[in-house]
């Protein structure tokens, strides 16, 4: 039976359907706010409306104290939603997304967009504390991946095409277009080059753009000039960060190890719907106790109010930002880890503002710094917070960057994430994306790396001692006068073509003795390919693949291959215990 191989689009159409993939990205990203906001206003203000400011306090609810059963009813539509459509829906999204990419060729279900994008619109609307970016990067990389399986393409086309949806979501959701390209980058991306990347950064791109015809130009929150930098940072303020940085490692790790935990101990509830309905049930107690007692639900939904009251100086009170710090905490637990929908993009952000912005407030107050103030200590918590959890620092970076328009805080934002990010790992190996599925045994590698070996050139890792034999000589001879030979030899035939191949050391240790009446020509192997000296192993390593080629014998020049110009072979265990002895010299 033959076997059909999968078509190699070229990359002016991978870009082109990278285009696509960031149109529906974009809509899918305007239609998702769109149908949280119908969701808010009619389970908490019981109004028709998709009108929804999330940088504004949800007013009281006409509901009363029977607000705390919105969440609930959230709850069971949501669990019925995942328990019957699509379990991948449950959770943050981004972790199956990744393991899509490394453990199933870039191929996501269909149904998982669409549910996914109805469970965390529920779940965001009905109150629970989990983000929107983790759902509609998971919406665009499932149509990223619809694509990669209509077309017929190969699956390092398809995976691009995965991340490009994510990345693009991203972009879409929070108008940042830099920060979709580097989450796409560090998070999805197993190969970085002008292949894969140009269709992620058109995707991004054009999903930014329907985003901004639909909610605007403007960043996600508004930075007050005054309360920012005066002037380049100095050291003592760097220093400063430099501890917030390490703080908000220390707080990275709590909430992934937590997180972990919390939904190891929800899974001891058998019941899906009681499960999670007992869970939304204490976050409804939470907020309407917020309500009664501080005036606003605080916890609910993605929480930007919060933080652009923050931002703007209206959250002042350290004990009362510490206790929406451990609020939300505990609540994300609670939403994710009973069987909620959503991403953990927006809690990191709300966790980073207000610890960060507490922190500020108590250095002011004990020794104050110039250039350290309760707002620029809420943007690099968040950056911090944001970085050491999903373990991408230039993702966090720059989306701050871009989501408060502000230059300023890079510099000090780069040394609180590195420091987050140091702290984290020492506490946590994984990450909030990966530590799920290194439980399922699913190891997902923690940076793009580039094996040396794999761009060395043929003549660098080839084995010089070969040995020319006529195809027409007596095999039994030929082995008996090459007894003190290891390696491979190359046959030649009708005077200086190459006909094949033979492992001397392999026949020594197989051939008994007696007579074969085997001539070379019988005994070589014609499954090799011919490879010049300046070739790239990793392309040779293909070529091997594509042709089930055993052996790669290596000519010098680029005319035809004769055998009077062969220079060296290169076998499939040379090329395993080169990678292997480059790998050792890098961990030494």
């Amino acid at each position: 039976m033959k076997i059909k191989l999968p078509h190699r689009i070229g990359p002016a159409r991978l870009s082109i359907l990278g285009v696509v993939v960031g149109v529906i990205a974009g809509f899918g990203a305007v239609f998702f706010r769109d149908l949280i906001g119908l969701i808010h206003n009619i389970a908490f203000l019981g109004k028709f409306s998709i009108e929804y400011d999330t940088s504004q306090f949800t007013p009281p609810s006409p509901w009363g104290a029977f607000i705390i059963l919105v969440p609930v009813l959230g709850s069971f539509a949501v669990t019925f939603l995942v328990e019957n459509f699509a379990p991948e829906a449950r959770g943050h999204g981004v972790p199956e997304i990744i393991d899509a990419i490394y453990y199933r060729k870039g191929v996501i279900r269909p149904v998982v967009g669409v549910v996914k994008s109805l469970a965390s619109a529920v779940s965001i609307g009905t109150g629970a504390a989990v983000g929107r970016e983790g759902p509609i990067a998971q919406i665009g990389a499932s149509f990223g991946s619809l694509l990669g399986q209509i077309i017929s393409m190969q699956s390092w086309q398809r995976i691009t095409l995965v991340a490009a949806g994510a990345g693009s979501g991203i972009a879409a959701t929070f108008n940042t277009p830099i920060g979709g390209v580097m989450f796409a980058v560090e998070l999805m991306m197993p190969e970085l080059s002008a292949r894969t990347f140009l269709p992620v950064a058109l995707a991004t791109g054009t999903a930014t753009f329907i985003g901004r015809l639909f909610f605007g130009v403007y960043p996600s929150f508004t930075v007050p000039r005054p309360v920012m930098f005066e002037g380049p940072a100095t050291l003592s303020a760097l220093c400063v960060y430099a501890l917030l940085g390490v703080l908000m490692g220390v707080a990275a790790a709590v909430f992934i190890r937590g997180l972990y935990l919390a939904e190891q101990l929800y899974e001891r509830i058998r019941n899906p719907y009681i499960r999670h309905g007992a869970g939304m049930f204490s976050f409804g107690l939470l907020i309407y106790v917020m309500l009664t007692g501080y005036g606003h639900y605080y916890l609910q939904g993605v929480g930007y109010a919060a933080i652009q009251a923050i931002l703007d100086g209206g959250l002042d009170m350290p004990v009362l930002l510490s206790l929406l710090f451990v609020g939300k905490l505990w609540s994300t637990w609670t939403a994710l880890g009973s069987g909620g929908s959503g991403g953990i993009f927006s809690p990191s952000l709300y966790m980073g503002a207000t610890a960060g912005a507490a922190f500020g407030i108590l250095v002011t107050a004990i020794f104050p710094v110039a250039g350290v103030g309760t707002a620029t200590c809420a943007i690099i918590g968040m950056a911090a917070m944001v970085a050491g959890g999903t373990g991408a620092p230039m993702t966090a970076i720059t989306m701050i960057f871009e989501m408060t328009r502000d230059y300023d805080v890079v510099m000090p934002g780069i040394i609180a994430a590195a420091l987050a990010i140091g702290v984290r790992r020492l506490l946590s190996r994984e990450s909030i994306y990966t530590i799920k599925l290194v439980s399922r045994g699913h190891f997902i590698p923690q940076a793009l790396e580039a094996n040396m070996f794999l761009i060395r050139r043929a003549s660098e890792i080839m084995e010089r001692d070969v040995i020319l034999l006529p195809a027409d000589a007596d095999f039994d001879i030929a082995l008996h006068q090459s007894e003190s030979v290891a390696g491979w030899q190359a046959v030649v035939t009708n005077g200086n073509h190459i006909t094949g191949v033979i492992n001397v050391s392999g026949y020594h240790c197989s051939h008994k003795e007696g007579y074969s009446g085997l001539t070379l020509r019988d005994a070589a192997q014609s499954n090799f390919i011919v490879a010049q000296e300046d070739d790239v192993v990793i392309d040779i390593m293909a070529r091997m693949q594509r042709r089930g080629a055993s052996v790669a014998v290596v000519i010098k020049g680029r005319g035809r291959p004769y055998a009077s110009q062969i220079s060296g072979i290169i076998t499939k265990d040379r090329i395993v215990d080169s990678v292997a002895e480059s790998i050792t010299k890098d961990a030494d």
